[in-house]
């Protein structure tokens, strides 16, 4: 058996190539950022060949920067930004457009059209989510309604959609030339068009939403080799893991039993919580949603709350305002402050995700003063973060029954001293951040290595969790439930921002 394992980790800004050994310790890696697309106001998208092509370019660089060849890799796992749509040419690899986000609102009209007949939550029984922008399956219908030809094209299966992990599958495996078309049932439940308890493509939702299934791909488990890397320096490795990037980290924390979560600080938020073998229907605004799936084992379920905008506040500081020169200058120039100065940031952006789900929302920076500096606009941005978790925490706790002792974390934000201890005192709860911080690829890599033997099981996995560092609250009472309940005020200024289809 080889030595390592690898994990293609594709985001929403960057997308890294990881070489993992048995315990979890980076052995090579390489990165490289993706320009975001914004045509208008609400609109996000990437380029598809260019995220193909930084795929392509850090595995090189990686595999290069320590000598390695595809012998050394027992496998390959994959794990990807959810949501995001790409619908290309069978016959000529290209796209018919470029991807649209899983942030991107452009889908508003269709969201309020569908819940005008049987509300917001009327697909929630079958799909575990509420009507949204968030999710593929409209932007799907955005594509074939917008782009001259490709409904056609789709009814006979000669364009193909994929979330960026059927696209790089497709891509590794041959592409043009046998190449697989495949996702797994962690990404499948982000399109709202699978059925939790059939894990199959639901056609009453297909038709609903006027959705070809010739163009859909097929539904694997998460761990299971789909097939060979057909090319480059990986050829010959098997592609054996398959996660959606949030259920990935799940598993790089090994939370493997009912009532263990984790929360990943990336682009956005994502708090999820394993719930076993039953899916649980939230009725407190959160998603209901695959948590992964091995082999021919049965699909474990999750509770998860959502939250947009997170670390994407931080680059928007530092990329449209110039605020700071890199995100890691956020905490310094927080820390300048000894609070918030009264201002609050809710960055309803993309609207408010979990637990409100309202599209019409807007980001509203509340509380200014004079006495307000760059620095209480850091640190509010910050603080947004924390707060938004504990809405989620709270909302998953009502759903759950269960209350957390602590809250394990990960993701590119949990290296900010600041935003943890603020995280703990918001919460009163402990926060636990892993000795092993990359989390989204470990767990692609756990799932890639169970496939092919790798691993045993998953006591090996439990074996490689441990804890770097505990941040306790330390915050007085009256002063976190003041704060948050400044916060909630500022949220409801967000409301309704959007009056009408044409309002930006």
């Amino acid at each position: 058996m080889a030595d390592y394992v690898g994990a293609i980790d594709q985001g929403t800004t960057s997308t890294r190539f990881i070489v993992f050994s048995r315990s979890g310790q980076i052995v090579a890696t390489a990165q490289n950022e993706h320009e975001q697309i914004y045509p208008q106001p609400g609109w996000v998208e990437h380029n598809p060949a260019e995220i193909w092509a930084r795929t392509q370019e850090v595995i090189a660089e990686a595999m290069q920067s320590k000598g390695l060849t595809a012998r050394d890799l027992a496998a390959v796992g994959i794990t990807n930004q959810r949501e995001t749509t790409v619908v290309w040419n069978r016959k000529t690899g290209q796209a018919v457009y470029n991807a649209i986000v899983w942030q991107d609102t452009r889908v508003s009209s269709y969201v309020d059209e569908l819940a005008k007949s049987g509300g917001q939550d009327r697909l929630r029984a079958d799909t575990g989510l509420p009507l949204a922008t968030y999710f593929s399956g409209l932007k799907i219908r955005w594509i074939l309604e917008n782009v001259p030809g490709v409904r056609a094209l789709a009814e006979v299966g000669e364009v193909l959609f994929g979330n960026i992990d059927t696209l790089l599958i497709w891509n590794l495996t041959g592409g043009l030339n046998g190449g697989v078309h495949i996702t797994d049932v962690t990404n499948a439940s982000r399109t709202q068009l699978m059925n939790l308890e059939t894990l199959a493509w639901d056609e009453e939702i297909l038709r609903l939403f006027g959705i070809p299934a010739a163009m859909l791909p097929g539904i694997a488990s998460s761990s299971e080799v789909y097939g060979h890397v057909a090319a480059g320096p990986l050829a010959g490795a098997p592609l054996g893991g398959d996660l959606g990037d949030q259920q990935a980290a799940l598993v790089g924390q090994a939370c493997f039993e009912p009532g263990q979560a984790k929360n990943t600080y990336g682009t956005g938020c994502f708090l999820l919580m394993n719930t076993g073998l039953k899916p649980v229907q939230s009725k407190f605004g959160l998603l209901t949603t695959v948590a992964y799936q091995f082999g021919k084992q049965p699909a474990h379920y999750a509770l998860e709350g959502s939250v947009a905008i997170t670390g994407a506040l931080v680059q928007w500081l530092r990329d449209n305002l110039n605020l700071i020169r890199n995100s890691t200058e956020i905490e310094t120039l927080a820390r300048q402050v000894e609070d918030n100065g009264g201002v609050y940031f809710v960055p309803a952006f993309s609207g408010l995700f979990a637990p409100y789900w309202k599209t019409s929302a807007r980001g509203a920076i509340c509380g200014l003063t004079r006495y307000v500096t760059k620095a209480h606009i850091a640190r509010a941005a910050l603080e947004a973060t924390a707060f938004q978790t504990r809405e989620v925490v709270e909302a998953m706790e009502k759903d759950s029954g269960i209350q957390l002792d602590a809250l394990r974390t990960d993701g590119g934000m949990v290296d900010n001293e600041l935003l943890m201890q603020f995280q703990a005192d918001i919460l009163d709860r402990p926060v636990v951040r892993p000795a092993i911080k990359e989390t989204t690829a470990l767990g692609a890599m756990y799932a890639a290595g169970l496939a092919v033997g790798y691993f045993r099981d998953l006591d090996d996995l439990r074996a490689n969790w441990s804890v770097d560092k505990i941040w306790k609250p330390s915050m007085s009472a009256e002063k976190r439930e003041r704060m948050y309940r400044t916060w909630t005020k500022a949220v409801t200024r967000t409301f309704e921002w959007v009056e009408d289809e044409g309002a930006v």
